[in-house]
């Protein structure tokens, strides 16, 4: 029955739009994803030119080792402009220095060609591509020509070459999918297909009240309705007990050291009020379907399984800060032992960064620039800490000495990493140097193999360009090493793209034996490239993290991820392991540059409270120890991210790098959060605001 209802709803619909010209409805779209092709139409201009324009993408890699990535939309929604919209769309899909995208917005008549900021391509070089291989398509309504033309203007552009416009082929000014006036018997088909819908829904309703499906649809409903119970009263128990325990947490630690439990706690009230909702409605007069109690009873499991999570954190932390009370003086020593024991290696750390300053750029050691100093003040607030721990201890007040312990710990921790970045950022500096002298000498080679391979059709058709890209690059290379300040793993970058070029070029002069042999050599620098930025970002964010944002730390996550990836990779496909150990060279560069720009907000005054914790201003801990204060430091605005950075995750309850695992504390993320101005995402336009560029316009 169900079947024919809806085959005959079928045909009347499919009847009436043929008979009737019924447009399809257009739908503007905001920021969107892309799957495994580069390609999204979601207003299907492409039609059966798709592979004309697939062809054109892979020709573009294959040549150059860019990737373009094409959308197709009706409107640009979501956002504020289409910059904003092509800069979400390229954060949400990762995208990165080799990375280029062009959106189109068929019923707006905009496009937007972005790519990153440090790009081949001059932004007047971009230009021209717009201009010359793009919208002289547009203009025409080929939307297929005007995707061909951006990677043929781009193969053009990145290998020296001139860029032309494409033969166009004139299409609809309002392609199918894109628009269309307004027909009454939209209504009637509209209509239809609710009816559709609330019979599909129906059948379903009584389909599974008569058997049943879904989560959890193989255990009986009495058996969830107990588990569901038992939750309720466990998590109930659960909370009243925490209210005792923060009662007894306040008494001794006092209220600022249990602003992460009182949040933990409110949460998980929350979550139970949420829980005894969806019970009462299960229990009330009003009958339920089959469907509506497996949903509600797993909901309520879950709702207590999360307010049970939240509170056992904060039990954790607790009991091991009243295990180090037990042992408080024995651990204040050695905490003042390890800080005794870092004065020698701070200095040793402000030597090295001197040292590291005469060979290479600023840019290059920003990440560290500030680390002995930074180190130093984290020493001076662990003593300061220690001090008053000592006076707490001779007063007996035990439980406030041990919350002055673990911020000693804590700022110990970060001393650490502090100089051990500098340490690490000087060996991969070092070891960078040596790579880009040999990718040097392999350029070197290939140029004199290029030189010698005659000029044709096909590939080798690019070898003029090619060979004179490779030079240029190979005369600045050689110039920035011998000027005495290097960047070596940004020119890493810049010689590994020449080399990307040139392989190309030469793929089919190479036996398959030495193509792999290079390709292997390649990926080795590019994983090691990777592995830098990624350390660099990792030390740079963890000793900041009070002031560093989402965004940096999901470009870090990603960059390791993929570096992971490439690595697994590299024995079977070196090839796909380069693009991935490049990818995640980006985007740990990206993360680097953001959390910088977080800093610098958050010591320029972005740093927004929580609100009465009592550690975040230039006062920094007073109030937490009874009035006295350890903070302050030399530096400004850096004594409250000290304080962001020590105390972020003492009372969090999380995990994470920075904090003694020993005694079951992590250092965790802050809880707390500078404002932000930012727009979502890391772009910018070609006035370098943003970190990626472009242009476009109407059409």
């Amino acid at each position: 029955m169900r079947a024919r209802l809806m085959v005959g709803i079928g045909l009347l619909a499919a009847a009436m739009t043929v008979t009737v010209g019924v447009p399809t409805a257009a739908f503007a779209e905001d920021p969107v994803e892309f799957g495994s092709s580069h390609i999204v139409d979601k207003v299907g201009v492409l039609g059966d030119r798709e592979s004309q324009v697939t062809d054109a993408v892979d020709r573009l890699y294959t040549e150059t080792g860019t990737d373009l990535f094409v959308v197709y939309v009706d409107s640009f929604t979501g956002v504020d402009n289409r910059d904003q919209w092509a800069d979400e769309t390229a954060d949400k899909n990762g995208m990165g220095a080799t990375d280029v995208l062009l959106a189109v917005a068929t019923g707006d008549r905009q496009y937007q060609l972005s790519v990153a900021g440090d790009f081949a391509l001059t932004d007047a070089q971009l230009g021209e591509v717009e201009s010359v291989a793009i919208e002289s398509a547009l203009r025409e309504n080929d939307w297929a020509g005007a995707a061909i033309g951006a990677a043929d203007g781009l193969t053009a552009s990145l290998t020296g070459g001139e860029v032309t416009a494409p033969d166009v082929t004139p299409g609809e000014a309002q392609p199918s999918g894109s628009g269309g006036g307004f027909n009454p018997l939209w209504i009637v088909l509209l209509a239809l297909v609710v009816i559709a819908i609330i019979v599909f829904f129906i059948v379903r309703s009584r389909r599974r009240a008569s058997g049943g499906a879904g989560k959890n649809g193989g255990v009986p409903i009495a058996e969830l309705k107990q588990q569901a119970g038992s939750a309720l009263v466990q998590t109930d128990d659960a909370i009243k007990t925490s209210e005792q325990e923060l009662g007894f947490a306040i008494a001794q630690y006092g209220a600022d050291s249990t602003v992460e439990f009182k949040k933990a706690l409110a949460t998980a009230k929350e979550q139970l009020t949420q829980a005894f909702t969806l019970q009462q409605q299960l229990d009330d007069s009003a009958p339920d379907t089959e469907e509506q109690q497996r949903a509600w009873y797993v909901q309520i499991a879950e709702l207590c399984e999360g307010a049970n999570t939240s509170l056992d954190a904060q039990k954790k932390s607790f009991d091991a800060l009243r295990a180090l009370e037990k042992n408080a003086p024995a651990a204040a020593g050695a905490v003042a032992a390890e800080a005794d024991g870092l004065d020698a290696r701070v200095t040793a750390a402000e030597s090295t960064l001197t040292t590291l300053s005469a060979g290479y750029t600023a840019e290059s050691i920003a990440t560290v620039a500030d680390n002995a100093v930074q180190a130093a003040e984290r020493l001076a607030f662990a003593r300061a800490a220690l001090t008053d721990v000592d006076a707490r201890l001779a007063a007996g007040e035990t439980a406030t000495a041990a919350v002055g312990i673990r911020s000693a710990e804590a700022a110990v921790d970060q001393a650490t990493v502090l100089v051990d970045a500098v340490d690490r950022l000087g060996t991969d500096l070092r070891a960078a140097t040596q790579s880009a002298s040999s990718t040097i000498a392999d350029l070197e080679a290939d140029l004199l193999t290029a030189r010698g391979l005659p000029v044709g059709d096909g590939p080798s058709a690019a070898l003029p360009a090619v060979i004179a890209s490779t030079e240029r690059t190979l005369s600045e290379a050689k110039s920035a090493m011998a000027s005495g300040q290097i960047n070596p793993i940004e020119l890493g970058t810049k010689l590994e793209a020449a080399n990307v070029q040139m392989d190309a070029v030469l793929q089919g002069v190479r036996d398959a034996e030495a193509q792999v042999k290079r390709a292997r050599a390649a990926l080795g620098q590019a994983i090691q490239s990777s592995h830098s930025q990624i350390s660099a970002a990792e030390d740079f964010i963890t000793t900041r993290r009070g002031a560093v944002g989402a965004d940096a730390r999901t470009r870090l996550a990603e960059a390791g991820r993929l570096v992971v990836l490439a690595e697994s990779q590299a024995g079977t496909d070196p090839e796909t392991a380069l693009t991935s150990a490049q990818r995640a060279n980006s985007l740990a560069a990206e993360a680097v540059q953001l959390a910088r720009n977080d800093v610098g907000g958050f010591q320029d005054g972005g740093y927004e409270s929580d609100g009465g914790s009592g550690y975040g201003g230039s006062g920094g801990l007073s109030g937490m120890f009874g009035g006295s204060s350890y903070g302050g430091g030399s530096s400004g605005g850096g004594g409250d991210l000290l304080m962001g950075a020590i105390l972020g995750g003492l009372f969090s309850g999380g995990g994470g790098g920075g904090g003694r695992s020993s005694s079951g504390w992590g250092g965790g993320s802050s809880s707390r959060s500078r404002s932000s101005s930012r727009s979502s995402g890391s772009r910018r336009s070609s006035s370098g605001s943003r970190s990626r560029r472009g242009g476009g316009g109407r059409f």
